[in-house]
């Protein structure tokens, strides 16, 4: 109970301090999601569409997510250097992997006799893949933006051991001076952040479906 009250009491001292890294928490992440998801999404549709190139595309991004953060990290520094942009990268690289992913399986498995319908009243490739496939593959596509948002919350706290700012500055200052108060304060609040963001993009789920009718 006193470990709480210690908690709750950092809070309290020194609130400033952790909402300007909760601010620099979210910009870092809201950044890296976007980049990822728009990029992840383009991907996606590509090898949708060009099945020869879905099996490298995939395996670079499974690579990609198999390397463990913080060397992902230590790699990149001798190219981008330290702080926020190269936390971004490796941010992004990770959040790569669920967004290519979900939206290949997602489009490649709509239903072969809907698309020959829609051939059939001529539609073209254009209007297939927005007003078809994609509002059939929604429901796994937002599976993948959930689960690229939660994961690039929870280790976007790396990125403090590389100079980049965030609720990871509270962790690493915690295990540096041995303040198990202070690291579980950080650890806290971006667990509350990663919940936080997974209950808005499901209550959006379910209005982007209740609005499309799906």
């Amino acid at each position: 109970m006193d470990f709480f009250q210690d908690v709750a009491r950092l809070y309290m001292e020194r609130g400033d301090w952790f909402l300007e890294l909760t601010g620099a928490h979210i910009a870092l992440s809201v950044t890296a999601v976007l980049l990822a998801g728009t990029i992840g999404l383009l991907l996606g549709i590509w090898i949708s569409e060009c099945p020869r190139a879905a099996g490298p595309v995939l395996t670079v991004a499974n690579v990609c997510y198999t390397i463990p953060s913080i060397s992902l990290l230590g790699m990149l520094i001798p190219l981008l250097g330290i702080g926020n942009p190269t936390a971004v990268v490796a941010l992004t690289l990770y959040g790569l992997m669920p967004m290519v992913r979900n939206t290949y399986a997602g489009i490649t498995g709509v239903s072969r006799d809907i698309i020959s319908a829609a051939e059939a009243m001529g539609s073209t490739r254009f209007q297939i893949m927005c007003k078809i496939k994609l509002p059939l593959a929604l429901g796994v596509i937002i599976a993948g933006v959930r689960n690229m948002v939660v994961m690039t919350i929870s280790v976007a706290a790396i990125a403090s051991f590389i100079g980049a700012g965030g609720l990871g500055v509270a962790i690493y200052r915690g295990i540096t001076i041995y303040d198990a108060t202070m690291t579980f304060s950080g650890s806290l609040l971006i667990a509350l952040l990663a919940l936080v963001s997974d209950m808005l993009l499901g209550f959006a789920e379910k209005k982007i479906r209740k609005g499309m009718h799906l």
